[in-house]
């Protein structure tokens, strides 16, 4: 595979250029909206706080949400990014595997039947149910005597995407109530968010994003083929273990705070691979920051798509992951 950044030095230069990009779509989200805020103003409220309007926009509601949208992004990025790894699937992703739709699932059917509210509640829902999602794929991706194959592990997560897909929306339109609690979140989003949320949810996801990062090396040797890196003395079941739970942390810590958020998880993995190579050493990092890139300006745009109403940044990705994915169908392969 051609990468475009070829020799270490371009990578970390690279690196760099994206980081800052990151940072200025941090400044962009706190800056911009319904009220948009001078950069002085967004300093000040850090270092100078005087309880003002505008003040209180910066810390209670800007902030929070430019956290949240790169950190979910950066989440949902590397979830899909080990996903496509451990199954050697370039359509692996946390939203098409089912795993966003399980959580999503025990979200809403912990608010209709057990009037489970808050976002905290959701968030622990969220995490069980990308936890159950993920083994029933696991499970029944491994049925037969060939084990996981990346074509029954596709068609297993089309399965339950579908199923909890259609379990929700007939909760959904059963309960009234339900579905006034949790539809805007359920279409993602990162608005109404504040930093309790993202805090109870953080440790997780950057607990999994180190991890990630560690399991570098062993994600390089997995993508070569099972029996591979068996032979190379890869104990694969207790690594596809690991990143199973890495990627439950990931994907149910970002639908927790953010909602299920589609199409990221599928995209930035990609990108990423073309921008450094295959070597997950660098696609993890990369994606991690450019999952956060994604997110942050694709929320900014949001608010500015059908002003001085927001969209939310769940239908904004749909519509740039959609043309993405039947691209990548279309090529069948992972470059």
């Amino acid at each position: 595979m051609n990468a475009l950044l070829h020799t270490r030095a371009q990578r970390i230069a690279g690196f760099i250029l994206a980081f800052l990009i990151l940072i200025i779509g941090m400044i962009c989200s706190i800056a911009f909206g319904a009220a948009n805020i001078h950069w002085r103003t967004v300093i000040e409220a850090f270092t100078n706080f005087n309880g003002s309007q505008e003040h209180l926009i910066v810390t209670t509601a800007r902030l929070p949400r430019a956290l949240i949208a790169a950190a979910a992004g950066a989440s949902l990025a590397v979830a899909g990014t080990l996903m496509q790894a451990v199954t050697r699937n370039p359509l692996a992703s946390p939203s098409l595997f089912g795993i966003n739709a399980g959580a999503a699932f025990f979200v809403v059917a912990g608010s209709a039947f057990f009037g489970a509210g808050g976002l905290s509640t959701f968030a622990t829902l969220a995490f069980i149910g990308a936890a159950v999602a993920a083994a029933l794929v696991y499970i029944l991706g491994s049925i037969g005597s060939d084990g996981l194959t990346p074509l029954k592990v596709t068609l297993a997560g089309a399965a339950m995407t579908a199923f909890f897909s259609s379990l929700s929306l007939g909760v959904l339109m059963t309960s009234g109530q339900t579905f006034d609690q949790v539809l805007f979140w359920f279409v993602g989003s990162v608005a109404g968010r504040d930093l309790d949320i993202f805090l109870s949810a953080a440790p997780y996801m950057a607990v999994a994003l180190i991890g990630a990062w560690i399991m570098a090396r062993h994600m390089n040797l997995l993508t070569l083929g099972e029996d591979v890196a068996t032979g190379l003395g890869q104990k694969t079941l207790t690594i596809k273990l690991i990143a199973g739970i890495f990627v439950v942390l990931l994907a149910g810590g970002s639908v927790s705070i953010a909602g299920p958020i589609a199409f990221v998880g599928i995209m930035i993995p990609h990108l990423t691979r073309h921008l450094v190579g295959l070597d997950h050493r660098w696609v993890i990092p990369y994606s991690a920051v450019l999952g956060g890139i994604l997110l942050l300006y694709a929320d900014v745009g949001s608010r500015y798509i059908a002003f001085p109403k927001e969209v939310p940044v769940g239908v904004m990705t749909a519509v740039i992951g959609v043309p993405f994915f039947v691209y990548i169908a279309r090529r069948g392969d992972a470059s």
